[in-house]
């Protein structure tokens, strides 16, 4: 076939031991099609598709046809699921391979939906058109964000009617991320296959990742240390817009601090730090407001995989690591305190802005208030949002008026602040689940485009759509969202 060099394929991952991976083909779809690329993405991975025909694109994206250079492969690893161990790896996906983009980053071409593999566990290995679509949607909608994310390049339907509940049509989406190294492959290396394969991980990951780290005294402590630093920098960030995971598994924490694996996730609409929308989430272990608390956690189980490789005496590897995580508390509270500040405009906090700052949450809470649209209005945005004419609220605007009106910066230079921080626009539950809908029942993706062009620009004030920020009353009291597996 012409034109099937696409990607500049590398398989740096099967440099190590092969019980890291196995060698598997992706199922072919019966009667694909292609229903969303990102052009631009393509652009900046320096992904050349111009030769490329329709039918060409659509047999590649689908798994049709394997790109030239390709090895694909399922990746083995493990995983805390909900505080349970067990053995995993990707069911459903297959990594054809990592791209060499034009400013010398590798990054992972996944192939989501592509049929079983060795890791599938009795599950058919294929994903939904909702659940595809769901994950190009909002990975998008988090890079427009400012937040670290993989990337969707594109969805294809297989023409396979998938089966969960009932009958479903079937997708493919092709998932670009920095990697797919997790906490749960080093629990696999760990814990299933010993000392010689976690080293052999240890020393790729950093080479591939971090490679200043190899020159710090103990390679593993600093690898604990930075990534420690990525997700107290993420969830920061995830808190700044109210997103959701919804499944933060050790397994769906990456090395690299990137969001990943986009199942029940969602976006909180009234300011509860409880609100939970996943269905597997039953005793709320993934709420929103105890996402610091659970990164410490799967940290905690990081660390455990690394104490081999910190120091050869255990009490002291011990003591090492409790002392690298001994210090998460404060280091995420002060970052999450400096992101809550900006959020209101303040780009040197104080002491004494963090009662202003909790007291506002108070109030968010209190009158059940939207998170987004406050902090937006805050900004400037004309939403007549209800909390403006409570008391309480009226109060509260008069001390943050002090503050502002006492800091070092302009007013203009703090509203510019607060625009760059709080988002008009984020992916709306309703708006989600409506496009989805829409796709999947109609075959008809015109809302979608229309709602991931508004979703690319999430802090353009000057022109406000009403319709992409109000949220129909009641909407979020019964709404569930699922894994999609």
């Amino acid at each position: 076939m012409e034109h099937n060099m696409v990607f500049n394929f590398e398989h740096t991952y099967q440099s190590l031991p092969t019980a890291f991976y196995k060698k598997v083909m992706p199922s072919a779809a019966l009667t694909p099609s292609l229903v969303l690329f990102n052009h631009a993405l393509a652009h900046e991975l320096g992904v050349d598709v111009s030769k490329c025909s329709n039918e060409q694109l659509v047999e590649l994206f689908s798994g049709k046809r394997i790109f030239e250079n390709a090895s694909p492969i399922a990746q083995a690893y493990a995983g805390h699921q909900f505080g349970g161990f067990t053995n995993l790896g990707d069911g459903r996906a297959v990594l054809l391979g990592e791209h060499r983009t034009p400013d010398e980053h590798i990054v992972d071409v996944q192939l989501k939906g592509a049929g079983t593999t060795p890791y599938s566990r009795n599950g058919d290995g294929k994903a939904t058109v909702s659940a595809m679509l769901r994950e190009y949607i909002i990975s998008e909608a988090m890079h427009f964000l400012g937040i670290a994310t993989s990337r969707s390049l594109a969805v294809c339907t297989s023409g396979d009617t998938v089966w969960r509940e009932e009958g479903y049509p079937g997708a493919l989406l092709t998932r670009i991320a920095s990697s797919h190294i997790r906490v749960g492959t080093f629990e696999y290396a760990a814990h299933v296959q010993g000392k010689e394969a976690l080293q052999a991980l240890l020393t790729y990951t950093i080479n591939r990742h971090y490679p200043e780290l190899s020159k710090a005294d103990t390679p593993a402590l600093a690898l604990l240390k930075k990534v420690m630093d990525k997700q107290i920098n993420l969830i920061c960030d995830w808190m700044r817009v109210g997103f959701i995971h919804g499944v933060m598994n050790t397994d769906n924490m990456s090395i690299a601090g990137e969001t990943i694996d986009y199942g029940p996730c969602a976006f909180m609409n009234s300011y509860h730090p409880g609100t939970v929308f996943s269905s597997i989430d039953r005793n709320a272990r993934y709420a929103f407001g105890k996402q610091p608390e659970i990164a410490l956690w799967n940290l905690s189980r990081f660390a455990e995989t690394l104490l081999p490789l910190i120091d050869a005496d255990s009490k002291l590897s011990i003591e090492k690591a409790k002392e690298v995580l001994g210090t998460f508390s404060k280091q995420f509270n002060d970052a999450w305190l400096n992101i809550m500040a900006k959020k209101i405009g303040i780009a040197n906090r104080h002491k004494e802005d963090e009662a202003l700052i909790q007291e506002l949450l108070q109030l968010l809470q209190q009158h059940q208030a939207d998170y987004t649209n406050t902090f937006a209005q805050l900004g400037g945005a004309q939403l007549n949002e209800p909390i403006f004419e409570q008391t309480e609220f009226i109060a509260w605007i008069a001390k943050w008026h002090n503050r502002i009106g006492a800091s070092e910066m302009l007013p203009e230079e703090s509203l510019a602040l607060m625009r760059k921080n709080n988002p008009l626009y984020i992916p709306r539950n309703h708006l989600v689940e409506e496009v989805l809908q829409q796709a999947q029942e109609n075959d008809d993706l015109t809302k979608t485009n229309e709602l991931l062009k508004v979703l690319q620009q999430p802090y353009k004030y000057n022109k406000l759509q009403l319709n992409y920020v109000n949220v129909p009353s009641d909407f979020d009291a019964s709404y569930q969202t699922f894994c999609g597996t």
